[in-house]
Order: structure tokens, then sequence, then C-alpha cells
């Protein structure tokens, strides 16, 4: 396994429209995918792309707002309610050689291997076995970030 490019940093937010405000306002952010739903999870996602000095994007900022019931981040918001820091999200370029070589080291895997927020494969890894990060293994985009 080769540790792969820094896709994205999630971050939680009670409100999608007040993190917007404040990338756009605070940080300066013009480039920014606009919200769009993942219906299937019940949370509404944005991008805020990172530029760098070559003009093209950076690691992206994802930030997800839950929308109504228990989502995964239910919990992460009863405990953090300004949000956060939710994950970290590294790419493969094979997702299910990452989770075999994952597995393989005895790290637990959250859930199933499904299509995230980008539409490639992406798995969880447990907090517990990463340093105390929860992460994300996302397979690279194909034709680029």
């Amino acid at each position: 396994m080769k540790l792969g490019r820094l896709n994205h940093i999630g971050v939680a937010t009670p409100s999608m429209a007040d993190s917007l405000k404040f990338y756009r306002e605070v940080m300066g952010a013009t480039s920014i995918v606009e919200p769009f739903e993942l219906a299937d999870r019940n949370l509404l996602v944005a991008f805020v792309n990172t530029p760098t000095e070559t003009g093209m994007n950076g690691t992206q900022i994802e930030l997800i707002q839950p929308l109504q019931g228990d989502t995964a981040l239910t919990g992460f918001l009863a405990r953090n309610p300004q949000g956060g820091q939710h994950h970290l999200c590294y790419e493969v370029p094979d997702i299910e050689a990452a989770r075999a070589w994952f597995e393989g080291q005895g790290k637990r895997i959250l859930g199933p291997t499904r299509i995230g927020a980008h539409g490639t494969p992406i798995f969880f890894v447990h907090p517990g076995d990463m340093m105390g990060q929860l992460t994300e293994i996302m397979e690279t985009p194909k034709g680029g970030h």
C-alpha cells in the first residue's frame, strides 16, 4: 500500500449556508462546488477548492451537513455543536487492494465499500486504528482530481 494524495478534509457543519459564507468572506474561497444532496445518507455536501501556485485545485475542504434523521454526523455534531474536522481522505489507485491491505493489517473497516461524494469507491477506517483520526480511503478519480 502506498500513501496517496490527501484529497480532502471533511468538516462537519450544522449550517451549510454559514460555512459557505465563512469560507467565502473569511478565508477568501473563490472556487466552491455548489452544495448537493447525498440522499441515501441524508447529507448535504459542498466542496471548497483550495488553490495552488500552479492554478490547479489543491486539497479540498468537504463541508458536510446532516439533513434530517440519524446520519453519520448526528453523534459528531451532538458532541461538537459548532462542527469541526470530521475526517481525512486519502486517494489510492485501487480501492479493493487498499481495503485488503488495511484488513491484513488488522485495521477495522467501517461498513462496506460504497460510492462517495466524488462518485468513486470509498471506505472508512476506524479512528482507533488510525492515530485517533477517522480516515476515508478513496479510489483516485479517473481523469484527474
